[in-house]
C-alpha cells in the first residue's frame, strides 16, 4: 500500500482530513480517494478477526486462529526468545488474515490480583513486563504487520474503567507504571500505542497532552500512531490537540464535523490535524499490500504447547514416600478429579477471546485414566456438588495418585469488571479437602488468569502446578509436565499473597467517587511485601524444577559514575540434580540509603539458562545507570545518588543466592534554592553552602547547639528563621542571597 504520504496529505480537503482521524466502522480505518482502508483486530494472545462488526464483544464469527497462552502464562516463562517466536507466529496469522495491526500486547502493571484483566498482563514488575513485551512486539512486527501497545496508562482495574481517575504521583508513574511502555517504545517502536479509557490525575488519557505528547513523543521519541481504546474519546478536538491521532471505532459524523468547525474557528491549528492525518496515512502506507498464504496450523499448535509448558510454575513438590510427588511415573493408578480436566479453562473473557484452531484437554491427553468431576464449575446446587464430591472421595480411596484440576470459573475473570474474590470457589476447596483426607498423594493443577490464595488448602496437596490460562494446547502441555517429558522452569511474575488484606492496594482499590488513589506509591507487588517483611504464600520469581541449581562466584564490578555508571554482574550456575532443566537467574538492586524511600530490592536483570545435569555456566548481566536510578521528585529527572548499592543474585525475591555491595559515584542531587529551602538544603547545594555558611555563626555567649537543636535548625526554611527573629539577615538580604545562588 506504499504511497507518498505528503503528496496525499496535500491533496486532501479539510473535511477529508477530519474524517481520517476516526474509524469507518468497528475494525477499519476510513478509505479516502486512493487511500485504502486497513483492518485492525483484537488479539494479545491470538488473532480475533471478525468478518464484520456484528457481535463485536463475543466469540461468534471470529476466524479460527491459534489461541496461545495468555500473557500471565507467557510472562512466567521469563523467556524473551520464546516470546519472540510466539510473536512471529501471531504476526504470520495476522498477515494471513489480511489484518494490518494486532491490538496488543498489554503491559499494564498488576497492581492488585483482583484486576479482572490481569490474565492479559505480564507482571507486577515493569522490568520483566517491558522486556517480554518488547520480544512479542518485535516478533509480530517482523512479519510486516503492526502492534498496539496498550493500555497507556495506569489502566490497572476494570471497575469504572471508562471514567475513574487513577491518581498517581509522578515518581510512582515513572518508576512503576510507565517503564514497560517506555522500554517497548524506545527499543522496538510499536506501530501504534493505544491510550487507556481511564483518567490520569483527573484528565482522560485520550486528552492527556503530558502523557501522549510530552512523555510519549518528546521524551521517548515515539514515531507511530496513537489510537484510542474503543470508545475512549469524549472530545475529539481536545484529543487531537493532546496528541491522539485516531479515534476508534466510528462514532458517526458529529466528531468529524466538530474538528472541521474547530479548525475554521481557529480553536485547533490545522497543522495539528495535519500531523494526526500524516500518522494515519503513514500507518496505512506501511501496512501489507496483500496477505500471505495461510499459516502452519500444526506448527503453531506445537509452539502453543511449548509455550504453555514453559509458562507453568511448579509452586510445590514435597516428598511422599521418600520422593517428590512429581513427575508421575506413569498413568497407572492415576485418578483425575475436576471438571477443568475435561472442560478446560484456557483463556480469559472479553475482547481477547480467540476461536482456537483446535483444543487439547488434559483428560484426553492423559489417555486411559479414571475420572471424576468432583464439583460443578458454575457452583451448582449443594446437592449436586455433594454427590460429585462423595463419588470422587470413593474413587480416591483406591487410587495411586489423585490429580485435581482446580481453578477459577470463566465468569470470575473478564474484561469489564474485577474479580469477586482472591480464593477458589468453596465447592472446589471442599472437594480437595475431602479427597486429600483419604489419599495423601494429591497433585493440584491450577487454571486461572491471576494469583489465587492457596493458604487455606495448600497443605492438602504435596504438589501444586500453576498453569495459568494455557491456551489451546494447555491440556497436552500439562501432561508433558506431569509425566516429566518436560521439566518445569516457569517462575512467578506476580506474588501470591495469603489474603487480599495483605495486598499493597487494599484500602485503595477500586476507589470511590470516581477516584482511585495509588497510595502504596512505588511499593507495588514484591516491593511492598519485602519492605514490610510480610510473609507470602509464594514470592515473586519463585518456581521449582525437577532438578536443582547452585549459584557460586557472584561478582559485581562498577565502571563509570553518575549517569554513565554501569555494574557488570557475574555468577556461575550449576545443575546439581540428575535431570536437564532451566533456571532463571534474577538480579536485584537495592539502595539502602537515599533521599527517597526505595524498595528493599528491585528486579533489574534476568537470564534464563538451560543446563544438563552436572554442567555449569557463567551468567553475565550488565546493569546500566537506569538500573541504579530513581525519579527525583524535585529535579524531575532520573538520578543516580551516590553511595553503596546492594546487588542481589537470586532465584526469587526471597531466595537470594549471593550479594555484593558496590560503591557508586553519584551525580548532584541538589535542586534550586529559594527562600523556603531549608538550611540543610542550602548547605547541600555547593553555591548555597558557600553563600550561607559564613552567616551561620552563633551569637556571642550562646552555647553550641545540641544534636536536637541542630537537627531542628537544619530542617527549618531560611525564611522561617527570619520570621522567628533569629536569622542574621533581613528579608531583602535573603532575596539577594537567593539571587547569588541562582547566578552561580
Amino acid at each position: 500500500m506504499a504511497f507518498d504520504v505528503e503528496r496525499v496529505l496535500a491533496g486532501l480537503t479539510l473535511e477529508e482530513k477530519a474524517s481520517l482521524t476516526s474509524g469507518a466502522d468497528f475494525w477499519h480505518t476510513k478509505a479516502v480517494g486512493d487511500v485504502p482502508a486497513i483492518m485492525v483486530s483484537d488479539g494479545p494472545h491470538g488473532l480475533r478477526k471478525q468478518p464484520d462488526d456484528v457481535d463485536h464483544l463475543g466469540l461468534g464469527g471470529s476466524v479460527p486462529a491459534t489461541c496461545f497462552p495468555t500473557a500471565a502464562a507467557l510472562g512466567s516463562s521469563w523467556d524473551p526468545a520464546l516470546l519472540r517466536r510466539v510473536g512471529e507466529a501471531l504476526g504470520r496469522e495476522t498477515r494471513a488474515n489480511d489484518v494490518a495491526v494486532l491490538l496488543g500486547p498489554g503491559v499494564n502493571i498488576k497492581r492488585t490480583p483482583l484486576c479482572g484483566r490481569n490474565f492479559e498482563y505480564v507482571s507486577e514488575d515493569p522490568f520483566v513486563a517491558g522486556r517480554l513485551a518488547a520480544a512479542v512486539v518485535e516478533g509480530i512486527q517482523s512479519q510486516g504487520v503492526g502492534t498496539s501497545l496498550k493500555h497507556f496508562a495506569a489502566n490497572n482495574q476494570e471497575t469504572d474503567r471508562m471514567r475513574v481517575s487513577a491518581d498517581v504521583d509522578e515518581r510512582t508513574l515513572r518508576e512503576i507504571y510507565l517503564p514497560a511502555f517506555e522500554h517497548v517504545v524506545t527499543t522496538v517502536q510499536p506501530w501504534t500505542v493505544m491510550c487507556a479509557y481511564n483518567k490520569l490525575n483527573g484528565t482522560y488519557a485520550s486528552q492527556h497532552e503530558w502523557l501522549l505528547t510530552t512523555v510519549l513523543r518528546d521524551e521517548w521519541g515515539f514515531e507511530g500512531l496513537v489510537v484510542s481504546d474503543w470508545g475512549a474519546v469524549h472530545d475529539r478536538v481536545a484529543a487531537l490537540a493532546a496528541g491522539l491521532d485516531l479515534q476508534m471505532p466510528s462514532a458517526g459524523t458529529r466528531p468529524d464535523e466538530q474538528v472541521v468547525a474547530a479548525v475554521r474557528a481557529g480553536e485547533l491549528p490545522e497543522e495539528v490535524l495535519d500531523q494526526a492525518v500524516r500518522r494515519v496515512l503513514a500507518l496505512v502506507a506501511r501496512s501489507p499490500q496483500e496477505p500471505v498464504d495461510g499459516f502452519d496450523v500444526d506448527a503453531h499448535h506445537a509452539l502453543a504447547r511449548e509455550a504453555a509448558a514453559a509458562g507453568a510454575v511448579l509452586l510445590k513438590n514435597d516428598e511422599v514416600d521418600g520422593a517428590p510427588l512429581l513427575p508421575l511415573g506413569g498413568t497407572d493408578g492415576v485418578l483425575v478429579v475436576g471438571e477443568f480436566a475435561r472442560t478446560p479453562r484456557y483463556q480469559g473473557a472479553g475482547s481477547s477471546q480467540v476461536n482456537p484452531t483446535r483444543l487439547d484437554t488434559a483428560l484426553d491427553s492423559l489417555g486411559d485414566v479414571a475420572f471424576e468431576p468432583g464439583f460443578t464449575i458454575a457452583g451448582g446446587p449443594d446437592g449436586d456438588d455433594e454427590a460429585l464430591r462423595h463419588t470422587a472421595v470413593e474413587a480416591a480411596r483406591g487410587a495411586g495418585t489423585v490429580v485435581a484440576f482446580l481453578g477459577l470459573p470463566g465468569p470470575d475473570e473478564s474484561e469489564g469488571y474485577d474479580r469477586p474474590r482472591l480464593g477458589l470457589p468453596d465447592n472446589q476447596v471442599a472437594a480437595l479437602a475431602a479427597v486429600a483426607a483419604v489419599n495423601p498423594r494429591v497433585v493440584v493443577v491450577l487454571a486461572n488468569g491471576s494469583a489465587v490464595s492457596l493458604s487455606d488448602w495448600r497443605d492438602h496437596a504435596p504438589a501444586i502446578l500453576e498453569t495459568w490460562l494455557g491456551g489451546q494446547a494447555g491440556g497436552s502441555a500439562v501432561v508433558d509436565l506431569l509425566l516429566g517429558r518436560v521439566a518445569p522452569a516457569g517462575k512467578l511474575t506476580e506474588t501470591i499473597p495469603h489474603r487480599i488484606e495483605d495486598t499493597p492496594a487494599f484500602g485503595n482499590f477500586p476507589g470511590e467517587q470516581g477516584h482511585v488513589r495509588y497510595g502504596e506509591g512505588v511499593l507495588v507487588g514484591y516491593r511492598w511485601y519485602d519492605a514490610r517483611h510480610d510473609d507470602v504464600a509464594y514470592p515473586f520469581g519463585h518456581g521449582l524444577s525437577y532438578t536443582s541449581f547452585a549459584y557460586s562466584d557472584v561478582t559485581a564490578a562498577v565502571s563509570g559514575a553518575g549517569a554513565d555508571a554501569r555494574v557488570d554482574v557475574a555468577v556461575t550456575v550449576t545443575n546439581t540434580g540428575t535431570r536437564a532443566g532451566a533456571e532463571v537467574v534474577q538480579v536485584y538492586v537495592g539502595d539502602p540509603v537515599a533521599q527517597v524511600q526505595r524498595p528493599v530490592r528491585e528486579l533489574k536483570g534476568f537470564a534464563k539458562v538451560a543446563l544438563e545435569p552436572g554442567s555449569s555456566t557463567e551468567v553475565r548481566i550488565s546493569l546500566d545507570a537506569r538500573a541504579l536510578a530513581y525519579w527525583h521528585p524535585k529535579l524531575s529527572r532520573w538520578v543516580v545518588e551516590g553511595g553503596d548499592f546492594v546487588i542481589d543474585v537470586a532465584a526469587s525475591s526471597r531466595d537470594v543466592r549471593g550479594s555484593v555491595t558496590v560503591a557508586v559515584d553519584g551525580e548532584p542531587t541538589y535542586g534550586e534554592i529559594d527562600e523556603m529551602s531549608t538550611i540543610g538544603e542550602w548547605l547541600a547545594h555547593p553555591v548555597g553552602r558557600e553563600v550561607l555558611q559564613p552567616l551561620l555563626v552563633l551569637p556571642e555567649g550562646m552555647p553550641p547547639l545540641d544534636d536536637t537543636m541542630e537537627a531542628m535548625m537544619l530542617d527549618m526554611p531560611a525564611r522561617t528563621l527570619i520570621d522567628f527573629g533569629i536569622a542574621p539577615v533581613t528579608y531583602e538580604e535573603l532575596d539577594a542571597l537567593v539571587a547569588r545562588v541562582a547566578a552561580g
